[in-house]
């Protein structure tokens, strides 16, 4: 068995004296594993932190083997994420979640490309924040717990959406909340795609998909809880908006 194509390294593991196991998200191959012979040295090692797109070869005697990658550097993220503490976040955030929840060799071609959109904007800060918002709603759309916020659950309305529901991920507006506004979640502007995305906005948003994340995703996942990584670049987030705010 071989094939050969690009992907997105999630983290490394020590095996053996000088080898690493890579594990890579490909957009042909999903989340995939192997070993590299020689990742510790001296040569490898800085082309090997997460994030970073590698041109991956991987060749096994059977399909269920583990087998073994050779590997090109093709372009390295980590000097764009060192420069700026948010960037770092962002970066750990979003392959820690990768790791999190997807399962091996299972292709998400349209997750892999989002993700590789989005981790190839983390030297532009003004922007990253609400592309980090856009991509959490894509992965939960992907992992099968989409948002549907196109017009409310209760009134049928496309205006005035203001609230989600915990239990079905539908939009709903003040009217139809009725008694049940105590119960709803925030729907902020920047959701649907409105406003100017301040970042106290993108927090608040991000703080209904990650209801989302622990209360639907995680279950999904042996009930693990979701990574401190992305509950650090919410803080990151929430403390740039606290900054900004006038």
């Amino acid at each position: 068995m071989e094939w050969r194509d690009t992907g997105i390294l999630l983290g490394t593991r020590r095996h053996g004296e000088t080898s690493l196991i890579l594990d890579v998200f490909t957009p042909e191959r999903g989340r995939h594993a192997g070993v590299l012979r020689g990742g510790t040295s001296r040569k490898m090692a800085p082309h090997l932190q997460p994030g970073g797109q590698l041109d991956l070869r991987w060749r096994a005697r059977l399909e269920d083997h583990i087998g073994a990658f050779t590997v090109e550097p093709q372009r390295s993220r980590a000097a764009a994420a060192m420069g700026d503490r948010l960037a770092l976040s962002g970066l750990n955030a979003v392959v820690a979640l990768l790791r999190f929840c997807l399962p091996e060799r299972v292709p998400h071609p349209a997750l892999y490309l989002r993700s590789e959109r989005l981790l190839d904007l983390l030297g532009q800060p003004d922007l990253w924040p609400l592309a980090y918002l856009r991509w959490e709603l894509a992965l939960l759309e992907d992992m099968g717990f989409a948002l549907d916020l196109g017009q409310c659950a209760v009134t049928a309305r496309t205006e005035g959406l203001v609230y989600v529901s915990p239990k079905s991920g539908r939009a709903v507006t003040a009217e139809g909340a009725g008694n049940w506004i105590h119960h709803l979640l925030p729907l902020p502007p920047v959701m649907l795609g409105q406003g100017e995305a301040e970042d106290s906005e993108i927090a608040q948003a991000l703080d209904t998909t990650g209801y989302f994340m622990e209360h639907r995703l995680a279950p999904q996942m042996g009930d693990k809880p979701l990574p401190e990584a992305r509950a650090r670049l919410l803080d990151r987030i929430r403390a740039r908006g606290q900054r900004t705010a006038p």
